[in-house]
This record gives structure tokens, sequence and C-alpha cells, in this order.
């Protein structure tokens, strides 16, 4: 019994093992004191938490709309992170270090990065009626609707003391000694209230409310004090030009579209200055390369110099042959001359990009230390027929997507400005009414007679003949404008079609040179990658040339000449080879630019204002209050898996 209840939990457990069996091996191979792998998070570059498109609300803040819109300065220092990365004096930066710096500091993505915030304000123009501005021209002369509703109030007070000509008309009575003019004095309170919208389908109303009351001191009138009020409703509808929602949305629509080509611009410089780091942090490894290169020419020029004095000593050399060591050894110097000035050149471009101030005192006489290397090959991406790589250049390249964006916004022109051809035509109605009250105290004229009694009504008794339709009045009308000859309108058209036609060209031409720029990248890359296999071939044969050399002339079979010149041809082989690793190094980097997967390969994503995932403390140009890139978990936490199943030794960044 008591073997029956034990077979259970070992079978359990042997089938854990089992299914933990793939990843035991893995772990068990990992050398002891190992360090894990490095955990690469995703970057994304946060646009704002504030989504300029929508403007501000009413409510719950009734005066929101009417103050100012808060917008960050931007930061034009460099961020805590890079001067906390600085070390007695030395920068010591990974690839993709590098490129975390850039997000932060680039200046090129701080000014460019300001580009959708500003289209999402042209959009917020448009919404409301206004006209559109931005890459794409939005052209039509569309009748204006203001989208916005808009409420207008008078409120007057108006006292007055006329000077009579003539008493009886005035109603003033009596008449006037010379010098001595009769007086009519009037007292009005105004109060109206208006309500207009526009809407979409080229509709348009206004809703007005007027109040007036005024006393006088005519016995003229029936009332005094009388009140009047009316309302009146107007309401309109464009029947040709102006007709429908593409020519009213039109401005709005082009305002949209400038937005997406404003993100695909942002994601184009994000994309080119990621590059140019990349590109950068290689050419000064390659600098540094060459350092090491001519410092061991150097030490092998004092060696061959070192040898050849004591043969000259000892008298088994002649004093001329040391001449030509002491020359070997000048120019090896010369040779690190130039390339630590290079070091310094490159460093300072790579300190351009990935810092705002490089001019700073922490950055002033920085040294940066690149730790990629070049030493493993990228894996062969090019290996793929050219066909497919196109197809896929061209859903992902910002120049295609930018081009097909002005295409669509090409089409709304030409079917707006078709629409704008039509005359105007305007069906509008009119619905008023009107009521009228006051005080009236009747007189007996003549006497005797019986008076009747006062009358009292006020502002009430005028609204309710008002709302009652107690003096109704209605008017319709259509009114039609036709523009003689209507050049404006047909030079928009004609431009509009014009455009549109020149883009689809400009479109095939940014087609053709995508797939030639991927063709190109895809040549350069596998020609860099034979290139490295024969420099390194170069190379070895070369050391294997100088050994034989020297050898020969340990026994007198060969010259200094020899040996000097098979040391610099040397020199030149292993410069070669360190320039043939950084070239295909750079040329994994442009061909993943022209392919547009830089973002990709360096887990690099660009966070939408709408999608409600920005974080509440972003500044410009996309950091956190702390100065630090976002970080996606859900990202982190799949490349932190894909780099725990990564061959170790991987350093060049690819």
């Amino acid at each position: 019994m008591i073997g029956r209840l034990c077979r259970v939990p070992l079978a359990a457990m042997l089938a854990l093992l089992l299914v933990l069996a793939p990843v035991s091996p893995a772990l068990a191979q990992q050398p002891a004191g190992a360090a894990p792998p490095a955990q690469a998070s995703g970057r994304t570059i946060q646009v704002s938490n504030q989504d300029y498109t929508h403007g501000k609300r009413l409510f719950p803040h009734i005066f929101a709309p009417y103050v100012p819109t808060p917008v960050p300065e931007p930061v034009l220092v460099n961020s805590a992170s890079l001067e906390q990365m600085i070390k007695d004096g030395k920068l010591t930066i990974s690839l993709q270090e590098a490129i975390d710096l850039a997000l932060q500091n680039n200046l090129d993505l701080t000014i460019q990065r300001y580009a959708p915030w500003l289209a999402e304000a042209n959009i917020l123009r448009t919404l409301s009626g206004g006209a559109s501005g931005g890459t794409i021209p939005a052209l039509g002369n569309i009748p204006a609707q203001n989208f916005d509703p808009q409420v207008t109030t008078t409120l007057s007070l108006d006292s007055r003391s006329i000077p009579v000509n003539n008493p009886i008309t005035a109603g003033v009575g009596g008449s006037a000694a010379v010098g001595n003019f009769s007086k009519l004095g009037t007292h009005a309170a105004i109060g109206d209230l208006t309500y207009s919208q526009g809407f979409h389908t080229g509709t348009a109303f206004s809703a007005t409310f007027n109040n007036t009351r005024t006393s006088t001191t005519s016995t003229a009138g029936f009332f005094d004090p009388v009140v009047q009020s009316n309302f009146i409703f107007v309401g309109s509808q464009q029947l040709l030009n102006g007709f429908g929602l593409l020519a009213n949305e039109h401005f709005i629509r082009i305002a949209k579209l400038n937005k997406n080509i404003a993100d695909q611009t942002f994601q184009q410089q994000v994309i080119t200055s990621v590059t140019a780091v990349a590109n950068a942090y290689w050419e000064l490894v390659f600098a540094r390369g060459n350092v090491d290169v001519a410092r061991q020419e150097i030490e092998l020029a004092n060696k061959t110099y070192s040898d050849n004095k004591k043969q000259v000593d000892v008298g088994t050399l002649a004093p001329l042959e040391i001449v030509q060591a002491e020359a070997q050894v000048a120019t090896a110097n010369q040779a690190l001359i130039v390339a630590q000035t290079t070091v310094l050149q490159d460093q300072l471009t790579l300190l351009n990009l990935i810092s705002k101030d490089p001019n700073s005192a922490a950055l002033r006489d920085v040294e940066i230390i690149p730790t990629d290397t070049a030493n493993e090959a990228p894996a062969e991406v090019e290996k793929i027929p050219l066909e497919d790589l196109v197809k896929e250049a061209i859903t992902k390249r910002p120049d295609v997507l930018q081009s097909s964006i002005a295409l669509k916004g090409d089409d709304i022109n030409v079917r707006a400005t078709k629409n704008a051809l039509l005359p105007v035509l305007t069906l509008s109605g009119e619905y008023a009414t009107e009521g009228l009250a006051g005080n009236r105290t009747p007189t007996c004229t003549p006497t005797p007679c019986t008076p009747l009694p006062p009358i009292v009504t006020g502002l009430a008794s005028s609204l309710g003949d008002m709302f009652t339709g107690v003096y109704p009045e209605y008017n319709a009308q259509i009114s039609l404008t036709i523009p003689i000859r209507n050049r404006a309108a047909q030079a928009n058209n004609v431009t509009a079609l014009l455009n549109e036609r020149q883009d689809e060209a400009r479109y095939r031409q940014i087609m053709n040179n995508a797939a030639i720029d991927v063709h190109n990248a895809q040549i350069i890359l596998e020609q860099a990658r034979a290139t490295l296999a024969a420099a390194s071939q170069t190379r070895d044969l070369d050391q294997q040339t100088l050994d034989a050399e020297q050898k020969k002339f340990q026994v007198g079979a060969s010259t200094l000449f020899n040996i000097v010149s098979d040391q610099n041809t040397l020199a030149a082989a292993k410069s070669a080879e360190v320039r043939a690793r950084i070239n295909l190094a750079e040329g994994k980097v442009n061909f993943d630019r022209a392919m547009a997967r830089t973002l990709e390969v360096y887990n690099i994503t660009i966070a939408d204002a709408k999608s409600g995932k920005t974080s509440k403390d972003t500044l410009i140009p996309g950091t956190a209050a702390s100065g630090k890139l976002y970080v996606d978990p859900a990202r982190q936490a799949d490349e932190v898996l894909l780099l725990s199943n990564r061959p170790s030794g991987t350093g060049n960044g690819q």
C-alpha cells in the first residue's frame, strides 16, 4: 500500500523532469561564475502625454478652452544618464547604449519630434472648420462652415434726452419758446442671445433670441414701458458647391494625412539618426583598431631596429643598414599620430550624435571607449531573394509610405476641387415669432367718459406671445451665385490633377529608388563579407611571408630592405582587415536602414499619443522626468527570454 502511494508522486516528479529536460542541459553547460546574459529592453520613444488633436473640453472645467495650452520647454541639456556613465574621464559604452543616449539627446530627433505635434494642432484647427496647412496643400474654395458652436450675447443699456423740433408728431405735446425746446426722453435695455453652428453636410443654422424693454416720455405709444421679444431661427443648406461630407471635411482629411506624413517623417529621422550613430560608433571602433595596428607596427619596427643595432655594434651588419630601420620607426610613429587624430575626430562625431551639448565641461575631454567589436560577422540576412526583400521594404520604408499618403491627399483634392467648380446654390428658411407687452393707463378724451382699467403686462406676457406663435413669420429663399469664367476654381482643379499625376510619377520613382537602394545594400553587404574573408587570408599570408623573410634574414639569405617592406605590407594588410570588418558591420547597419528594419533591430518603438500608454512624466524628447528611457515591460520580458537562448560571445551589437 505504501509502495503504491509512493509511485504517484514519483511518477509526477519524473514527468516534471522530462518537461524540463530541454532546458536543464543548456543551464548545465553554462560555465561556473559566468555572468548572466545582458538584459536588453525595448526602447519606446514617447511622443507626449498631451494630445493636441482634440483640444480642451468644456466640462468639467468650463474655462479650460479659453486659457493657453501648456507646452513643455525643450530639454536642451545632456541627460543625467550620460554624465553618470563617465568614470575617470572615460565613457565606456556599447552600441546599444550609444543608441539609447542618442534617443535621449540627439537634437535632430528633438527638432523633428515637434512635427507630429504641429500636425495635431493643424487637425484641431480643421475640426473647427479652419483651413489646413502642412505638407499636402488643401485645394478648393468651399463655402466656409464653423463646426464649433458659437454663442453671442449682447447686453445693452441706453438712456437719451433728445430735443424735439415737432412736439406734436413726437408725442410730447406743447410748444416751445425761442431757445427752449421740448425734450423726448427714452430708456432702453436690450438682452440678445444667438447660437449658431455649421455641420459637415453643408448645413448651417442660427437661433436668435432678442428682448428689448424701452420707456419714453412720449404719449404716442400704446405701452409705456414696452417689452418686445422675438425669436428667429434660420437654417441653410448648400445644394451644389459645398454639398456633402467630402466637400466640407476635405480640410480635416488632408490634415489627418499630413499627420500621418509627419509621423513617417519622424520615423525616418529616427532611422537616420540611429543609422548615423551606428556608423559613427563603428568608425570609432575602426579608428581605435587602427591605432592598435599602428602601435603593433611601432613595436615591430623598434624590435627590428634594436636587433639590427646589436648586429651593427658587434660588426656583423653595416652601419648604413641601421638607417632603414630608423626610417621604419619614424614612419610607424607618423602612422600612429595620424590614427590617433582620426580617433579624436571620430570620437567628436559620435559625441555630437549622442549629446545635446558636446561642449559641456563633463564631455569636453572625455574619452569614448566602445565595448562592442566587429570580430564576429553578423548573420547573413542578405541571403534572401531580391524580390522578397523589395516587397518587404516598400511596405515599411517611411519614404514609400509618405509618397503613398500623398497620393491619397491628391485624390481628396481632386474630388474637392471638382465640387468647388459648381456654382453656390443655397436653400435657406427662416421662422420668427414676436411678442409685445407693457404698461398702459388709458385716458379719457374727450370728457366726460368712463376710463378703462389700466393694463399691466411684462416680459412673461411677451414671451408667452412669442413661444405660442401669436405673431408668426415665415420666410424661404433660394440664392444662386454663379462666378463668371470661374477661373480660380478651374485653376484649383487643374492644380489638383497635375499634383496627382506628378505624385504618381514620383511614387514610381520612389519605389524604384527603394528597390535600387535595397539591391545596393544587399550587394555591398555581400561584397563586404567576401572582402573580409579575402582580407583575413591576405593578412595570414603576409604574416607568413614576414616570418619566412625574418628567418632568411637571420641566416643571411635576405636583406633589411625586404624585412621593412614586408612589415609595411603586413601593417597595411592588418589595417585592411580591420577596415573590412567595420565595412561589414556598417554594411549590416545600412542594409537594415534600406529595409527599414532599424527600429526592429535595436528594439525601438514609437508610441502613439492616442494609445493611452504614454508615461505621465514624459518630457521632450520622449524621456521620463528622471532622464531615463521609457521601458516597455512586456517587450523587456520577451527580449530577456530571447537573449537567454542566444549563444554567448555575440558582442557586435547586431
